[in-house]
């Protein structure tokens, strides 16, 4: 009996035939088995697939040594953490290297990032990590680069709008294509069929928007090619790192993006500390913040009063009290 195999299950053994670690493999197969057609045709390549995860799940986890640590593991940032995606000179270095103190190598030449470079990018009275990356192609992804982008919280697509199709160059739908390719065949966009987690909870799909580069020098008509060629409603940002155009809005569009807030805990009976905000998801509770600030406390939180968007100053709030965007707390404990 035919298997009767479908796009998606195609797309997911191309996932797990690029697949540079063990976990991504395991990703891989049990999206592999989650979406093959279940009939007789199907029994022996369902097995197989079993056995192969098996095999990967009990394989022991390989012992590090220091000169060999994982290049592409970027500790985040409790503010969000941002990785660039694009393919070679589309601007990502220039930029981590416009916004940040990182030290990034610009350049004309291609490949010129061989690792993760972070920086931190100030918005106001945070600071938001953002990641330069080596660049992908259409035949070529650094192993280990997925997991950059697995344990992100935002992607953010660099295209080159004054990029002319060539055959050294690929044009802005080019570009387009190719990153889309990379996330789609990895399950790492949010889509209607991709969700941020899979049924066995491992962390699977981002969020993603659209930088778009070097636009002092692109063709007028560049950046709607460029929204025409993309089948998601992404949100686009046109800059030039060369002029400073557009460059002052990226910060607001980070911060708007990582869909977080900011909230000042005020001690009692004193100021209350307006320099450095607890960061916490957009939609968080007071319970949410006491236990950020001190899990084992938080059971024991009597009662707080709160300053700020829809209340009146010095308010009791209940423990589930959704919290607003710089509003300022005062925690009380039994």
């Amino acid at each position: 009996m035919p298997a009767n195999l479908t796009p998606e299950y195609f797309k997911a053994e191309r996932w797990f035939r690029s697949a540079g670690t063990n976990d991504e493999k395991i990703l891989a197969l049990e999206h592999m088995l989650s979406v093959m057609p279940k009939h007789k045709g199907t029994d022996h390549l369902r097995a197989d697939l079993r056995r192969k995860l098996s095999k990967f799940k009990a394989a022991p986890a390989k012992k590090v040594k220091a000169k060999h640590a994982d290049i592409f593991h970027v500790p985040r940032s409790d503010t969000g953490q941002i990785v660039l995606l694009g393919t070679p000179n589309c601007g990502k270095s220039a930029i981590v290297g416009a916004l940040t103190n990182a030290k990034v190598n610009v350049a004309d030449f291609p490949f010129a990032t061989a690792a993760p470079v972070p920086g931190m990018v100030k918005f106001e009275d945070i600071q938001i990590q953002l990641v330069d990356m080596p660049p992908i192609t259409a035949d070529y992804i650094a192993p280990g680069q997925v997991g950059t982008y697995r344990n992100c919280d935002l992607i953010a697509i660099c295209i080159d709008l004054a990029a002319k199709p060539a055959p050294a160059q690929a044009g802005v739908t080019e570009q387009m294509r190719i990153c889309l390719d990379f996330l789609e065949s990895r399950n790492l966009l949010i889509d209607e069929q991709t969700s941020a987690v899979d049924e066995h909870g491992n962390v699977l799909a981002k969020r993603a928007f659209c930088i778009c580069t070097k636009s002092d020098i692109a063709k007028p008509d560049s950046m709607q090619t460029l929204k025409r060629s993309c089948k998601y409603p992404f949100e686009f940002a046109e800059i030039s790192t060369r002029t400073g155009a557009g460059l002052d809005g990226l910060p607001a569009t980070f911060f708007s993006l990582l869909n977080i807030i900011r909230i000042y805990a005020k001690p009692p009976g004193k100021p209350a500390d307006m320099n450095e905000p607890f960061t916490l998801p957009a939609g968080s509770t007071v319970m949410d913040l006491a236990t950020a600030i001190h899990r084992d406390l938080a059971e024991k939180l009597k009662f707080a009063r709160i300053w700020g968007t829809g209340v009146y100053d010095g308010q009791n709030a209940q423990r589930n009290h959704v919290l607003n965007d710089k509003d300022i707390i005062e925690l009380h404990f039994s």
